[in-house]
């Protein structure tokens, strides 16, 4: 990181410790929850093509910033099933935690790999919403964790029950976040360019209007460079007839 970067931020942290409240990858990990096969059938709260999409943006996100991030299952071998592929592409050293039970937070491989990344921010994310996100967000809120909930990376069996679970969460102190927000966050000053262009292209797979959004600019400015050399050279050549 340059000198201008880590003036900016600790300028930024001197205006009423604003930055203290705002997610940043040395300070939090990422706890996926039961992203397999039996969950995914029974959601009815989000488009599932679309969870998929979102719990993929969220863990490249997590990939690119370096953000500890813990997987877990319940019951795979037996009746749930693997996890998401893709998740173990993305994570090829992360060995899942497999569980009996339903609450992650009763289970304590899962807290002692939580407490290993000496984070006390935990971004939560998983299936299904009104079990498995809600008794580990309320359990670990109340072990002193700072708690975040990726909402559009979560999904319940109605949109009732998806619903309430957040609203329960939302009363017991946890916080409530998008992917997209939660990596905009992170990302925050485009002139880090060492995240820039990756946090672009994340979104250009998974964020749908944004993406395209993203994708227009970078066109736009792919062809204002071309059509500025084109310029150049054109003038060098006709200055070289003279």
């Amino acid at each position: 990181m340059s000198n201008a970067r880590s003036v900016s931020n600790t300028r930024h942290e001197k205006k009423g410790g604003a930055a203290r409240s705002l997610l940043a990858a040395q300070d939090c990990a990422l706890l996926l929850i039961d992203f397999q096969p039996t969950s995914f059938f029974t959601v009815q709260s989000i488009d599932r093509q679309l969870l998929i999409s979102n719990v993929l943006g969220l863990a490249k996100t997590a990939k690119l910033f370096g953000i500890p991030t813990i997987l877990t299952t319940v019951a795979a071998a037996n009746f749930s099933g693997p996890q998401l592929p893709e998740l173990e592409q993305l994570f090829p050293k992360v060995e899942p935690i497999d569980r009996t039970g339903n609450n992650p937070w009763e289970d304590d491989r899962v807290v002692s790999a939580v407490a290993t990344t000496g984070c006390r921010k935990l971004v939560m994310a998983g299936l299904w919403t009104e079990n498995c996100v809600v008794l580990p967000a309320l359990s670990a809120r109340e072990d002193g964790y700072e708690v975040y909930v990726v909402a559009d990376a979560c999904g319940g069996v109605s949109t009732i029950a998806h619903d309430m679970a957040i609203q329960r969460m939302i009363q017991a102190g946890v916080v409530p976040i998008t992917w997209q927000a939660m990596m905009l966050e992170l990302q925050r000053d485009w002139a880090r360019q060492e995240t820039a262009g990756q946090v672009q292209e994340i979104a250009k797979q998974h964020g749908g209007a944004q993406g395209q959004a993203a994708l227009y600019v970078q066109t736009m400015v792919e062809n204002a460079a071309r059509e500025t050399s084109h310029d150049v050279r054109e003038k060098a050549r006709a200055g070289s007839r003279r």
